[in-house]
């Protein structure tokens, strides 16, 4: 006779779902397998093609709402467009490169995924490498395809706009990549992966939306970084002294709205220290 396990409706009888281990952190072996250098190319050119499409949608629009150019101050995508513009690219960037690099397309998101043990330390910086290389890149090409707009419009440089404090545009971008970095967290959670099947198809999406949300709070305040690559690409591609004022916003606030993301889920949603603390008391016991 076998025995029956009965299980409350809405719960599991087991553990359904096995989390990976965490990351060494330095792995030498990763210099010598092809699939290290394949998410480094991906990663490179997934963020030359985001700041690509980006910027120029943010001087398309500029150049289209200038009074001098046309009166007409509707014309263009507006706030909104160039909100769906960034969302929209992580979308389809994240869909396409998730199966190769895990698609981070931003120095912040490594940033928080290294302090969670989910990627090697070699693996994140080369990858903050291979992002901010690209960010220059993208930008450098849209200064080429638009040489008489793109420093007439601030070649798409993130800044803290007039009226507000630096401890304002810190706080924004800080709330702006805490919200980008859970989302993925959450996106990419094993046990969700585990119990609905098609959580880890739709994990771009959320993701995407997130982004999208964040500008339209935050671009009025910095432009919205968020992802210290894009800011990084556009300032040294623009390369005026706007550009570089604040800078150091849009690396400290994502990276620390990271680490507090990081922090979150998994000590605090996946509980973390507690599992940790039990841990060690079982051990103590021995």
């Amino acid at each position: 006779m076998t025995k029956e396990v009965v299980a409350e409706k809405g719960s599991f009888s087991g553990k359904d779902y096995q989390d990976p281990p965490p990351e060494p952190l330095f792995d030498a072996t990763e210099l010598g397998k092809w699939s290290f250098y394949r998410a480094l190319i991906a990663e490179f050119i997934a963020t030359l093609l985001f700041l690509y499409v980006t910027v120029m949608t943010v001087i398309g629009y500029k150049s289209q709402t200038d009074p001098s150019l046309n009166p007409d101050q509707c014309a263009g995508v507006g706030v909104l467009g160039i909100a769906w513009a960034f969302g929209g690219m992580i979308f389809i960037l994240v869909y396409c490169t998730a199966g190769i690099s895990g698609g981070h397309i931003n120095p912040a998101v490594t940033f928080g995924l290294l302090l969670a043990r989910k990627v090697t330390l070699l693996r994140a910086v080369m990858y903050m490498v291979a992002q901010c290389l690209g960010a220059i890149c993208g930008v450098a090409l849209v200064k080429s395809f638009q040489s008489s707009y793109y420093t007439r419009y601030g070649g798409g440089a993130n800044g803290l706009s007039d009226g507000y404090s630096v401890g304002t545009g810190v706080a924004a971008e800080i709330i702006g990549t805490f919200v980008l970095v859970y989302t993925v967290f959450s996106a990419t959670d094993p046990k969700r992966s585990a119990r609905d099947s098609h959580v880890p198809v739709l994990a771009p999406l959320p993701i995407g939306f997130a982004v999208f949300i964040v500008h339209l709070a935050t671009i009025p305040i910095t432009g919205t970084g968020i992802n210290p690559a894009r800011s990084l690409g556009a300032a040294i591609i623009y390369n005026k002294d706007q550009a570089w004022d604040h800078h150091w916003i849009f690396w400290a606030g994502p990276f620390a709205g990271a680490a507090i993301a990081a922090f979150y889920h998994q000590f605090v949603l996946r509980a973390g220290a507690v599992k940790a603390l039990g841990s060690f008391r079982s051990q103590s016991r021995v």
